[in-house]
């Protein structure tokens, strides 16, 4: 039973660096690939006509061998790839399918040597925690991206205000808050100043921009900018306006978040007290509490006893969520 059951370990382990390697060859390796993406952005600024649907073109053609792969398995490999674009670094379609290989591998031998699971078992866990875990951590860099972004934007509101009352274009506004404002509000900016440079209608700039920024905020910059430039008006008054809107809806997201700081301390209190007790059990006597995992009715018990707190967590987090 020894033998079979180190047969597929050995083997998990003796391929595991083979696929990895594999991977990260076929995710990195790139013939001119840089010539095109810079091709292709010059394409994408451009206004209307072919150059969207050719830059795009160069952008595929300029994938490495992983991207182009998983391009064809996925059946929309556009909303994955937009999604790695909101978190701000540049993480492609390859490095994303490495880190997913990488988790199933890791956390298959884990489940294999240290859990004792059957391969299959294992080979299960690995492949549900490897497309978790990655799109977690993707959903937590975009969100940490976000609330950054937030906590700035009120500002370069407010400063593109002062530059259009001291008599700057809407454009020239752009590239101070891209020069004052830190990332990624300036960062944002600078792009949108880039492309408008380059000759993009500042539409279509703000438009791309909110594509990847995907903040109600910002949205509500793009559409103010472009119903003032289809019907006129003072520009400065209306984003005084969206400015003092945005800075009453931060403060009414942090009164919130203090009234309801005693209720998510006690879901965190409550969520933890658990784990915290499974590792002292751990450290007093290990075989006792091993009996939730190596056995049926511990299994059992454990995954109900999961369920029920991930339940009572959620209402939790429901009741002191409130949409503004």
């Amino acid at each position: 039973m020894d033998a079979l059951s180190g047969g597929p370990l050995l083997l998990v382990i003796g391929l595991a660096p083979v696929i990895v390697l594999a991977c990260l060859v076929f995710a990195f390796t790139d013939s001119g690939g840089e010539r095109l993406k810079k091709r292709a952005d010059r394409l994408s600024t451009r206004g209307r006509g072919e150059a969207p649907a050719a830059a795009l073109n160069l952008r595929r053609a300029a994938e490495g061998g992983l991207d182009v792969v998983i391009r064809r398995m996925l059946p929309r490999p556009d909303v994955l790839r937009q999604r790695l674009i909101r978190t701000g670094r540049s993480w492609g379609l390859g490095g994303y399918a490495v880190a997913c290989a990488i988790t199933m591998i890791v956390v298959a031998i884990f489940g294999m040597t240290l859990l004792g699971r059957s391969p299959i078992t294992a080979v299960l866990l690995g492949l549900v925690q490897g497309l978790w875990l990655p799109h977690l951590f993707v959903g937590r860099v975009i969100a940490r991206r976000t609330k950054r972004f937030e906590g700035l934007f009120p500002e370069a509101i407010g400063l593109m205000v002062r530059g259009l009352r001291s008599g700057l274009p809407i454009t020239e506004s752009f590239q101070v808050v891209g020069r004052e404002i830190g990332d990624p509000v300036g960062e944002e900016f600078r792009r949108i100043s880039d492309q408008i440079k380059l000759g993009q209608p500042i539409e279509a700039a703000l438009w791309e921009a909110a594509r990847r920024i995907s903040t109600p905020e910002f949205n509500f910059l793009v559409v103010t900018m472009v119903v003032q430039r289809e019907t006129g008006g003072n520009l400065a008054e209306t984003l005084e306006n969206l400015d003092q809107m945005l800075r009453r809806r931060r403060q009414m997201r942090l009164k919130i978040k203090a009234m309801s700081a005693e209720a998510r301390a006690s879901a965190m209190i409550i969520g933890s007290l658990p784990f915290i007790m499974f590792a002292l059990m751990f450290v007093v006597n290990s075989g006792y509490i091993m009996t939730l995992i190596t056995t049926h009715a511990g299994n059992i018990l454990l995954a109900a006893g999961l369920t029920s707190m991930t339940i009572g967590i959620a209402v939790i987090a429901k009741m002191v969520r409130f949409e503004i």
